[in-house]
This record gives structure tokens, sequence and C-alpha cells, in this order.
């Protein structure tokens, strides 16, 4: 079966997730510089089989949209234009980040460890991708 890639977008730095073939575990893959992505998803997607993109839409609480969405909306048409034959959907990325720097609390990761923002953006892709298995299944 092939994998789902989860993007957890952001200005400076995007953290990536991708399923095991299974589709069962969500796995922090890494974290790129934002700018890279295209050329990132094109060289994973030439050496894995990919059934579907998902992409964290940042809203507010009261579901307007937050300073990031024009950029995540950008980058969603991007990924569209160099990948028409890919699904991709969009998911409620609000609570990852803070699930994210729990989870990170959970593992007894030092403080250092927890300061590092670009395991924040991948352990929050994961998280999204992980949700989104459990209810798409």
């Amino acid at each position: 079966m092939p994998r789902i890639i989860a993007i957890d977008y952001g200005l400076k730095r995007t953290g990536i997730a991708v399923t095991d073939p299974l589709q069962i575990i969500a796995t922090g893959l890494t974290t790129i510089d934002s700018r890279e992505l295209i050329p990132f998803l094109k060289t994973y997607c030439a050496q894995e089989a990919v059934e579907k993109i998902i992409i964290g839409e940042p809203k507010n609480w009261d579901d307007s949209d937050t300073h990031a969405t024009p950029l995540v909306k950008k980058a969603i048409s991007e990924i569209k234009k160099h990948f028409p034959q890919l699904p991709l959907e969009t998911v409620d990325e609000r609570y990852t980040s803070k699930m994210a720097k729990d989870a990170m609390l959970e593992m007894g990761l030092k403080k250092m460890q927890r300061r590092n923002k670009a395991l924040v953006d991948e352990i929050a892709a994961t998280i999204m991708l992980q949700e989104y298995l459990g209810r798409s299944h």
C-alpha cells in the first residue's frame, strides 16, 4: 500500500510525517526549510509510493483564518500544481504544536531539546497524521 504524507507547513520550517506502508502508524520523517518543500516531495515521491498528502490548516478558535492561513493556501496551490495526481486534504492543526510540546515533556526530553522548533514541527505533523488515521480507519 502507498503511504500518506502529512505536512505541518510554516513560514521557515515544515515538519513532515509519513505512514508506514500499511497506513497504521504515523512516523516523523524530517523537518525541512519550507522553501525546499516541492523539491523534497519530488524526491520522496520518486522513491516511495504516495497515495495522499494531508496538510495542516491553521485556524483561530472561532474558525477564522490566522496570519499563517494565506501562506498555507499558497503552499497547497504549489503542491497541487506539481502533484495534480495526488489527492490533498486539509486537516485542523489547532492543537498539534501544543500536543507536540506536551508529548516531548512526557518523553522526558530535556529543556534544550523541547526548544528545538524543528522537532516540534516534525512531531506536530506526526500527531496530525496519527489523528487523521484514527478518523479514517
